[in-house]
């Protein structure tokens, strides 16, 4: 079991399971909050007049919405449908997935180290969960930069934490790319365009994977590999500047030009 979680907060996005729809509004239980009952009045249906709500929610559905309210005295919780877009609903249901496999990662944690999920999670769970924001957040962490877990934590847990992290969690990463034309006219021109980009890649750092490859002179294509975009675009600029800096400073002429994918 995850770590018990009272109430949502007002304006959270929530993954609820629709148990009864109605004339007025939909029923729904909330995943994420052990199975909380919560309602969508038909007004929070969807934008303009809902003639039938079963024409926009049925019963088995899972839905995101938006938290408008919360009493937890009487344990009322308001919830809009149609204040949630697509590209949120997607961010939200990927984000219930991912705590769904760490909450079963924690369970494999638990069976190596021949104990409880529950006393998994008193050990660790519920501490990382807090430290990261999220559980999957914390394996993400984890198997990127193991050593971060054994400077913070200690305990039988933290070498298994690692290996199974690593094991199961792919790490995101974003991939940009563009295109350097490079012409010189002089007899030696190749090895000049060949120390360019050499020396574009001698700035690179480690932050990134990169590759240069030939796409036809003049055109090399530059690949750069990171796991955010900016540090994509600062690795790009690094080793553009520095190759067109170096090929001018030789004669001859460099310009970038993006592409889009």
């Amino acid at each position: 079991m995850s770590r018990a979680r009272e109430f949502p907060e007002n304006g959270e996005l929530v993954v609820c399971s629709v148990t009864n729809v109605k004339n007025f509004g939909a029923f729904v239980t909330l995943d994420e909050y052990d199975g909380k009952e919560g309602f969508i009045h038909v007004r929070d249906i969807a934008s303009g007049w809902v003639k039938y709500v079963r024409d926009f929610i049925r019963e088995g559905q899972k839905v995101v919405c938006k938290v408008l309210g919360v009493d937890s005295q009487k344990g009322h919780i308001d919830l809009s449908l149609k204040s949630v877009n697509d590209h949120q609903k997607r961010e939200k249901v990927q984000q219930w997935k991912n705590e769904k496999k760490a909450e079963k990662l924690v369970e494999i944690i638990a069976e190596r180290l021949s104990i409880s999920v529950d006393e998994a999670y008193d050990e660790f769970g519920n501490e990382l969960t807090e430290a990261y924001d999220t559980l999957y957040g914390a394996f993400e962490a984890i198997a990127a930069n193991p050593d971060e877990l054994r400077d913070d934590y200690q305990g039988d847990w933290v070498e298994t934490f690692i290996e199974v992290a690593k094991e199961n969690v792919t790490l995101p990463y974003v991939e940009i790319d563009a295109i350097l034309e490079m012409r010189t006219l002089k007899p030696e021109g190749i090895e000049d365009i060949r120390k360019a980009l050499n020396d574009g890649l001698e700035v690179a750092g480690n932050e990134a994977k990169v590759s240069i490859t030939s796409v036809g002179s003049p055109k090399y294509r530059v690949v750069i590999t990171a796991d955010e975009y900016k540090t994509a675009e600062d690795v790009l600029k690094r080793i553009s500047t520095t190759a067109i800096k170096s090929l001018t400073k030789a004669g001859g002429e460099a310009t970038l030009k993006r592409e889009s994918k």
